[in-house]
């Protein structure tokens, strides 16, 4: 009975339109929040910085962007590990080059730089979609991930290939390095996932996003009642682009340390984020960040489970995974295609209606 819409009495239109109309919804929100910006920093160690949180809230923020191409625009992209790189390698150079500006500045200009890139790879968009636009974009995957192993600028012409990320510092908290602690580094990714959720929220919730769920839905009748596919396709591709390449600057500057391209960005990178997005929930936000927490924690679960608990062998697991992970992909397309946000969501319904049956 405590979950419910009377007495949340809406005074503007403001107000009636917020992001979470309940209070409870708006209470969960705040104190999540709290706890992860006053609590977890202080208790965060390096197993959960590096098997639990990192992982989840980069691949958060890369997720969100796939989402906001394929879910909210409809355009498939299999390029996702490619875009990615773009930005670990740009945020390299960047800091490389200009070791006297701050890191945060250069991962924002990483995420500028890959949204070009992904507006040059978008064009194809205006022409082909579906299963080809799919073909293209994988197609950017190899090529990327061939220039950046090709040719030895981009590494800073080191003989083993890789790149490795100098210590850099904010606020005086070193945060990439061997020297971050690990609450560090938890801090510097939560404060782009809470901006990257803020505006790619706000931003389809406005007419850039119905524009884009305009052309996802029909791009004949949309295009007919005055939207632009060129501007809406390339925007979708540069505001995704955006996202992952801020989502691979951190995976690179602040997760890994080092990286060799076809190791760290090869295509099972696309393909991951790809089957967070399907998990989560097409479309949906709140579904980015469910689909990220699922493959991630899964692993970590499947590893304690069946080498810890059971002492089978670690590939075997590793194969029981992938199992796992595509009969939920077949189940969730069939059963439910917009994936654990629409569960959510039904829950949430329900509780609305508790305890009456209608």
């Amino acid at each position: 009975m405590f979950y419910r819409e009377a007495g949340d009495f809406k005074t503007s239109y403001r107000d009636d339109s917020q992001t979470f109309p309940i209070r409870l919804d708006r209470w969960g929100y705040y104190a999540i929040l709290a706890v992860a910006v006053l609590v977890v920093p202080f208790v965060i160690n390096d197993y959960w910085a590096s098997a639990i949180l990192l992982p989840f809230l980069i691949y958060s923020v890369a997720a969100i962007g796939l989402n906001v191409l394929t879910g909210y625009a409809g355009q498939v992209s299999l390029g996702t590990g490619g875009f990615m790189a773009v930005g670990a390698y740009a945020v390299y150079k960047l800091m490389t080059a200009f070791p006297e500006v701050n890191v945060v500045i250069h991962i924002l200009l990483a995420g500028g730089i890959t949204a070009l890139v992904g507006i040059a790879f978008g064009l194809p968009s205006l022409r082909i979609k579906g299963f080809y636009l799919a073909v293209a974009t994988l197609a950017a995957q190899f090529f990327l991930v061939w220039l950046f192993n090709k040719v030895p600028w981009f590494y800073n012409y080191s003989a083993s290939g890789q790149i490795t990320a100098p210590e850099r510092t904010v606020l005086g908290w070193a945060v990439t390095g061997p020297a971050a602690s690990p609450a560090a580094k938890y801090l510097i990714c939560l404060a782009f996932v809470v901006f990257a959720a803020w505006m790619a929220r706000n931003l389809t919730r406005g007419m850039i996003g119905r524009k884009w769920m305009a052309i996802r839905d029909m791009d004949i009748a949309a295009e007919i009642i005055g939207v632009n596919p060129l501007t809406a396709k390339l925007s979708a591709f540069g505001v995704s682009s955006f996202f992952v390449g801020i989502a691979g600057a951190l995976l690179f500057a602040v997760y890994l340390g080092a990286a060799e391209v076809t190791e760290a960005f090869g295509i099972n990178k696309s393909f991951l984020v790809l089957f967070m997005v399907i998990i989560g929930g097409l479309g949906s936000i709140f579904g980015s960040f469910a689909g990220a927490a699922f493959m991630v924690l899964l692993p970590v679960f499947l590893k304690n489970l069946l080498v810890g608990g059971f002492g089978w062998p670690t590939d075997l697991a590793a194969h029981i995974e992938l199992m796992i992970v595509g009969a939920l992909i077949i189940f969730f397309l069939i059963v439910e295609p917009h994936g654990l946000a629409r569960l959510w969501r039904l829950v949430k319904e329900k509780l609305r209606l508790w305890p009456f049956p209608h």
